[in-house]
C-alpha cells in the first residue's frame, strides 16, 4: 500500500471502529506499507490529528452533511474527517491538493456518487471561513470545540479542577509529544548517552523535571537505534519516571511491582537499586510477561523475575516480603491523551466506578506485603481525582498504620504538590498528567 491517506484511513478505521490502540495498529500498517519516511511522518500526523481533534471535526462536518453523519459509509466519513483536519489544521497541506486526494480516493474506493458528497461537502466548508460552530455564550461549548473533548470530559475537570485550571488540562492533552528516553547508568554515563546520541544526528535536549530524561527533538525512529537495541535507553515518559524516583530505593532492598507491563517501571527500579538486592514483576496478562523479559534482557538487568499473577487476588505468599511495593494501578488514562488521543472517544465515564473498585482491590492487597517502614507507591496516569486523591484518602482513612510522605521534584509550574503530600502533575508540552501517592508504613 503507498497511498498515504488511504493508508491513514485504515488505521482510523481500526481505532474507531474496532477499538485498536492507535499506536500499535499505526506501526502495524505503516511497517506493511511501501511509503517514504516522509510519507509515514504525514500518516502519523493525520491519524493523530483526525483522532485528536474528532469531536470538532464531525461538528463541522454536520453542518453540511445534510442528513446526518451517522448514516455516511464508514470510510466515506473517515477520508471527510482526515480531509478537514488537513484543511484546519495542517498548514503544509494546500486545500485544493486536500480536496482532490480525498475526491479521488473516494471515486476509487467507494463511489462516484460518494466522490461527488465528498467533494461537495469539502467545497462548502472552504466557501464559509469564518463560520463558528460553536455558541460563543456557552463557555462548555466553547470548550468542547477548540480542544475537541466530549462534554463528559469538560465538565468532569470543570467540576475537579475548575474552570482555569480545566482549559489548561484540556490544552496540556492536546499537546504533540516528543519521544522522551531514560538513560540507563548501568551501562554508560549520562554525558556519554548524551554524546553519543549527537553523534547519531539526534537534536536533543535534557530532560525537563527528571535527571535522567533526555528528549528527543528530532531524529529518526529512536527504537531502531544501536543505543536503545544495546539497553542504553529507554523510551519512558517523565512523569512515569517520577515513579520510580520516588521510592527512596537503596541498593538490596526487596521490592514488588504488582502491575508492570511493559516493565518501564520495572526497569527503572533494577536501574535505581543498581542491579541488587531482588524485584519482582507481576502481572495480570500473560502474554505481557515477554515485554518486560525482552526489556530486562535489552537492558541487561539481572536481578528481577516475571511471574503471572492477578494483583486484585491476595498473595499470602507475599505477606509483608516487600521494602517497597509499586501499584502503577489500571486507570482511565486520561492522563496520556497526548499520546493516545482515542481516549477521548473510547473512555465511558460511567465505567470508571468499576475501576476504582479494582483499584482499592489492589492497593489494600498490596498494602499487606510491605514490610513495617516500607513505602507503597500509588501511582496512576490519569487526572480523575475520584481514582487519584478519592482513593488515597479511603485508604488513609481506613489503614492508621500507613501515612501519606511528601515527594518533592523541584519548582514546576505543572506539578502540583498537595497539602496532604501527593502530588498531581498536569499535562503539558514535556510531560503526561499523572498522579503520584508516596505512602508509608510506620
Amino acid at each position: 500500500m503507498n497511498n498515504s491517506r488511504l493508508v491513514a484511513i485504515v488505521v482510523i478505521e481500526k481505532v474507531l471502529n474496532e477499538n485498536a490502540y492507535s499506536n500499535i495498529v499505526l506501526g502495524l500498517e505503516l511497517n506493511k506499507s511501501e511509503l517514504s519516511d516522509k510519507d509515514k511522518a504525514l500518516v502519523t500526523e493525520i491519524v493523530y490529528g483526525t483522532l485528536k481533534y474528532k469531536y470538532s471535526i464531525d461538528k463541522i462536518l454536520l453542518r453540511y452533511v445534510k442528513k446526518g453523519i451517522d448514516k455516511l459509509e464508514s470510510f466515506v466519513l473517515n477520508i471527510l474527517r482526515i480531509s478537514i483536519y488537513q484543511i484546519r489544521f495542517l498548514d503544509k497541506v494546500p486545500s485544493f491538493a486536500a480536496v482532490n486526494e480525498a475526491v479521488n480516493l473516494t471515486k476509487k474506493m467507494s463511489n462516484v456518487g460518494a466522490s461527488k458528497l465528498v467533494n461537495g461537502v469539502l467545497r462548502s466548508y472552504l466557501r464559509d471561513p469564518d463560520v463558528k460552530y460553536y455558541n460563543e455564550e456557552d463557555n462548555i461549548d466553547r470548550l468542547c470545540f477548540e480542544y475537541s473533548f466530549t462534554k463528559a470530559l469538560v465538565k468532569l475537570f470543570i467540576k475537579q479542577y475548575g474552570s482555569e485550571s480545566a482549559e489548561r488540562i484540556l490544552k496540556g492533552l492536546n499537546y504533540k509529544p516528543d519521544v522522551t528516553v531514560r538513560v540507563n547508568t548501568l551501562k554508560l554515563t549520562y554525558k556519554e548517552i548524551w554524546e553519543k546520541l549527537i553523534e547519531n544526528g539526534y537534536n536533543i535536549e535534557k530532560g525537563y523535571a527528571c535527571p535522567s530524561a533526555i528528549r528527543i527533538i528530532k531524529g529518526k525512529n529512536i527504537e531502531n537505534n544501536l543505543l536503545f537495541n544495546d539497553g542504553n535507553i529507554t523510551v519512558q515518559d517523565e512523569s512515569a519516571m517520577l515513579a520510580a524516583h520516588s521510592m527512596d530505593l537503596l541498593p538490596n532492598l526487596n521490592v514488588l511491582d504488582l502491575c508492570s507491563a511493559p516493565g518501564g517501571k520495572t526497569t527503572h527500579i533494577a536501574e535505581l537499586m543498581g542491579n541488587t538486592g531482588r524485584v519482582r514483576a507481576f502481572d495480570i496478562h500473560k502474554n505481557k510477561l515477554s515485554l518486560i523479559k525482552d526489556n530486562l534482557n535489552r537492558i541487561g538487568i539481572t536481578n528481577t523475575t516475571c511471574d503471572e499473577m492477578d494483583a486484585t487476588e491476595y498473595s499470602e505468599e507475599l505477606l509483608e516480603s516487600a521494602d517497597r511495593v509499586l501499584i502503577d494501578v489500571p486507570c482511565s488514562g486520561l492522563g496520556i491523551i497526548r499520546k493516545k488521543p482515542e481516549i477521548k472517544w473510547s473512555k465511558n465515564l460511567r465505567d470508571i466506578d468499576g475501576i476504582i473498585d479494582i483499584q482499592r482491590k489492589i492497593m489494600e492487597n498490596a498494602s499487606q506485603y510491605v514490610k513495617k517502614g516500607g513505602v507503597l507507591l500509588y501511582s496512576t496516569c490519569t487526572l480523575n481525582k475520584n481514582e487519584n486523591e478519592g482513593n488515597v484518602d479511603w485508604f488513609i482513612e481506613s489503614h492508621p498504620e500507613f501515612n501519606i510522605e511528601p515527594v518533592f521534584y523541584g519548582e514546576f509550574d505543572n506539578i502540583n504538590y498537595s497539602d496532604k503530600g501527593y502530588v498531581t502533575i498536569f499535562p503539558n508540552e514535556y510531560m503526561d498528567g499523572f498522579f503520584i501517592a508516596k505512602i508509608r508504613k510506620s
